[in-house]
């Protein structure tokens, strides 16, 4: 007799009510045992149940639920968090990700991430950060990074490419990045950054979009290709605290490049600054402002995967990207880019929750961007805009969850993550 096999969906329950379990089983194991607890008070729950919800214009929708167990100093202050959650994406299936966040200090933090989905999606983030507050004469930063990203989008070079023209490619790639300072003071520094990459490219996971490939097979850098980039680092940090500041600044200078025969495909140099300022206007009130400006004067020379990216949630000049909450993460890439933010961040609440002080804040939000790809371009024109509004939940003194809602060319977009923005 020939045996039935389950149905698609039948199999992806399974595979949920597997997960869940194996989530419920860690926090278990690492709590030790569950004490008998009020449902009535949260502050008594042994793990806080956070649904998510997301709407990414490269993602799509995903939905799903989240389990955060906090492990507390005797001060009343995180140590660790471990949040593992699942998920279903309306493209890549079901799926989840394990994460451990460890805070042993103000000086030194570290966490480790690891999921995936039915559908191609794989990542791998070990990162490790100590000498934060520069109390000694030496900081270091190093991150051990594996993804294969299946919603990659590639619209043309430029600033004004056509959403006509959108492509979807997948991402493979493999880095260790590590950064030692030298600390002169409290406020400066000086630091190396160095970047060992390794990229493959490959189809994509959405089949309404052609791959990049097929649309671009003259880009450079579609076959991938391996990088080693070294990079000289000045900053100066005047900020009240390195995680939630209120007043003060941030501001870096960096240059750096690749070279040919000393372990990259490509050669190129870049160049520019990053900068963050905070206004306290009262005590509910802060404006956060922020620039990243960079040049990479190299003409056609650099991959596609390695231009800078405007669009998507963050920013971050160790990978080339800048913030624009109205589009999806390199809606628009080329070799220099100018991004302006600025959001107001107002303490709308503040209350012991979960045995942990934690505020509420909202945060309006305004941001401008561009890529050029000659170094004489007009910096003053062709900027794309994007507003919309922000909630940032804190877990004092080391941890931001955010919320943001942006509305741009790509229409609304929604985005979640950890840590501000910028």
């Amino acid at each position: 007799m020939r045996r039935s096999t389950p149905s698609q969906p039948l199999r992806r329950l399974r595979r949920a009510i597997l997960f869940l379990a194996l989530v419920l089983a860690s926090l278990l194991v690492v709590s030790g045992s569950i004490h008998a607890f009020q449902l009535t008070d949260p502050n008594d729950w042994p793990v806080i149940p956070i649904p998510e919800v997301a709407t990414d214009p490269n993602g799509g929708t995903t939905y799903g639920l989240m389990a955060a167990f906090l492990q507390h100093k005797p001060d009343g202050s995180i140590g660790s968090i471990i949040a593992p959650d699942i998920t279903n994406n309306s493209t890549l299936g079901p799926g989840g990700t394990f994460r451990y966040l460890g805070y042993p200090s103000g000086d030194t933090h570290w966490y480790l991430l690891a999921g995936g989905t039915e559908t191609k999606s794989r990542k791998v983030d070990l990162y490790f950060s100590t000498g934060r507050e520069r109390q000694s004469w030496w900081s270091f930063d190093g991150e051990l990074f594996w993804e294969h990203d299946p919603t990659e989008r590639f619209y043309g070079v430029g600033n004004n490419t056509s959403s006509t023209a959108q492509t979807n490619y997948t991402l493979k790639q493999s880095y260790v990045e590590t950064v030692f300072g030298v600390n002169f003071t409290e406020k400066w520094q000086v630091g190396l950054n160095t970047r060992a990459r390794y990229v493959r490219i490959s189809t994509g996971a959405f089949d309404s979009l052609p791959y990049t490939g097929t649309v671009f097979p003259h880009l450079k850098g579609l076959t991938g290709g391996s990088e080693f980039f070294n990079e000289l680092v000045a900053k100066y940090d005047s900020r009240d605290h390195v995680d939630l500041p209120t007043r003060g600044g941030l501001y870096r200078l960096f240059g750096g490049f690749t070279q040919r025969g000393f372990g990259s495909s490509f050669s190129y140099v870049r160049f520019g600054s990053e900068l963050s300022r905070y206004f306290p206007l009262g005590p509910r009130f802060v404006l956060a402002t922020h620039a990243l400006i960079e040049y990479m004067p190299a003409g056609n020379e650099p991959p596609f995967w390695s231009l800078a990216r405007l669009g998507g949630e963050s920013s971050d000049f160790f990978v080339d990207r800048s913030t624009q909450r109205g589009y999806g993460t390199a809606r628009f890439t080329d070799n220099n880019i100018i991004g302006l933010n600025g959001e107001l961040r107002i303490k709308l609440l503040s209350a012991k929750l979960f045995q942990t002080q934690g505020t509420l804040q909202m945060a309006p939000f305004l941001d401008l961007g561009k890529v050029s790809h000659d170094f004489t371009n007009n910096p003053l024109t062709n900027y794309h805009l994007a507003g919309g509004i922000g909630l940032r939940a804190i877990a004092e003194p080391f941890v931001v969850g955010f919320l943001d809602i942006g509305y741009g060319g790509s229409g609304i977009s929604i985005f979640t993550g950890i840590d501000y923005p910028f």
